[in-house]
C-alpha cells in the first residue's frame, strides 16, 4: 500500500507582503525616533538675575542733612549718591517738594550719570559738571560743584509755570534744551529710587542750609 506523502505547506503570500510593508516602516521610525533625540533643542538654561554693581565699603559721609551710605542704590555707589544728595540739599534749599527733588536727581542721571565730569560732548563741547551746563551758566567753578550747579538747575526749573504738574521729563527737557523731550523718563524710576533712600537717611539734628 503506498503511503500518502505529506503535502509541504508553502509559506502564505501575504505574510512576505506584510513583512515587505512593515521591516522599512520600522526602520524609519527607528530613523527618525534616533534623529528627535540628536537634533531636539536643548533646554535653555534659567536667566540669571541682573547683577548689581559692586561697590568699594566705605563708612557713611555726611552731606548736608543726609547720612550717603556706600551703596548700591538703584545701580549707583557712594561717589555719585554723594552728587544725588547734593541735588536734595539745593532742592532744600529752595523749599521744593519730594517732587522736584526727584526731577532734579532724574535729570543729573540722565546727564551725567550723577558723575562731575569735567568734559562736553559734541553738542555742547563747553558743557560741564553734573547737569552739563554750558558757559551761559556761568563761572566753570560753579558749574564744577554739584551743589551750585544744582541751585541753577533749580533756579530755572521754578520759572516754568505748573512745572508741578508736568510729566518730569518735559520740565528736564524745558530747562536743558536737549533734543528728545522723553528722554529722560527712562531715569526716573531710578532717581525715585534714590530719593526715597536719601531721605530715609536724614540726620534728626542736621540743620538744612540756609536759603540764600
Amino acid at each position: 500500500m503506498a503511503k500518502r506523502r505529506r503535502s509541504r505547506r508553502k509559506p502564505r503570500r501575504d505574510s512576505r507582503v506584510w513583512l515587505r510593508v512593515l521591516v522599512p516602516v520600522v526602520l524609519l521610525l527607528v530613523v527618525v525616533g534616533g534623529a528627535f533625540v540628536l537634533l531636539r533643542p536643548v533646554a535653555a538654561p534659567p536667566l540669571e538675575p541682573p547683577s548689581i554693581p559692586a561697590c568699594p565699603v566705605v563708612q557713611k559721609v555726611t552731606v548736608g542733612s543726609y547720612l550717603v551710605p556706600a551703596g548700591p542704590i538703584a545701580g549707583f555707589c557712594q561717589s555719585q549718591l554723594v552728587n544725588a544728595a547734593q541735588v536734595l540739599r539745593a532742592a532744600q534749599s529752595y523749599g521744593l517738594s519730594v517732587h522736584g527733588q526727584e526731577i532734579g536727581v532724574m535729570t543729573a542721571i540722565g546727564e551725567s550719570s550723577l558723575r562731575n565730569v569735567n568734559y562736553g560732548d559734541t553738542a555742547g563741547p563747553d558743557s560741564r559738571g553734573i547737569f552739563q551746563q554750558r558757559s551761559n551758566y556761568g563761572e566753570l567753578a560753579n558749574r564744577m560743584d554739584p551743589y551750585t550747579a544744582a541751585r541753577a538747575f533749580f533756579l530755572r526749573m521754578q520759572g516754568i509755570v505748573s512745572w508741578e504738574t508736568l510729566p518730569p521729563t518735559v520740565v528736564a527737557h524745558t530747562v536743558q534744551r536737549n533734543a528728545d523731550p522723553d528722554y529722560y523718563t527712562q531715569y526716573w524710576q531710578r532717581a525715585v529710587t534714590i530719593v526715597t533712600a536719601l531721605n530715609r537717611t536724614i540726620v534728626p539734628s542736621a540743620v538744612p542750609p540756609p536759603v540764600s
